[in-house]
């Protein structure tokens, strides 16, 4: 099995409602599958591909499901993800934290 380590870029996904928990006025062929999520972000922890896994998003969130990617591409074709920018966003984020709280 596939393993990632902490700090690594990753997908997860869960199911958010199950199709029977769905709303009534959906099209025929939406209420017939569960509504799903995928998120991208930094693993909190290791785990294996198919395991639990915890992330942090770009934007700060904590998000737990299971672990379906490591190292995901984008698919509107920017290509893979470069591991060394990846943690630029939380940087420049606590930058500009650290300043507006200095004023």
């Amino acid at each position: 099995m596939e393993r990632a380590v902490k700090n690594t870029w990753v997908e997860i996904g869960a199911v958010i409602l199950e199709k029977d928990q769905r709303a009534p006025n959906l099209p025929d062929d939406t209420k017939q599958v569960p509504l799903e999520m995928r998120v991208k972000g930094f693993l909190l922890h290791d785990a294996e591909i198919g395991a639990e896994a915890e992330i942090i998003t770009p934007s700060g969130r904590t998000v737990r499901g299971t672990l379906t990617g490591i190292n995901p591409e984008y698919t509107h074709m920017f290509g893979r993800p470069i591991p060394e920018l990846s943690p630029i966003a939380g940087e420049i984020r606590a930058i500009l934290r650290e300043r507006r709280n200095a004023s």
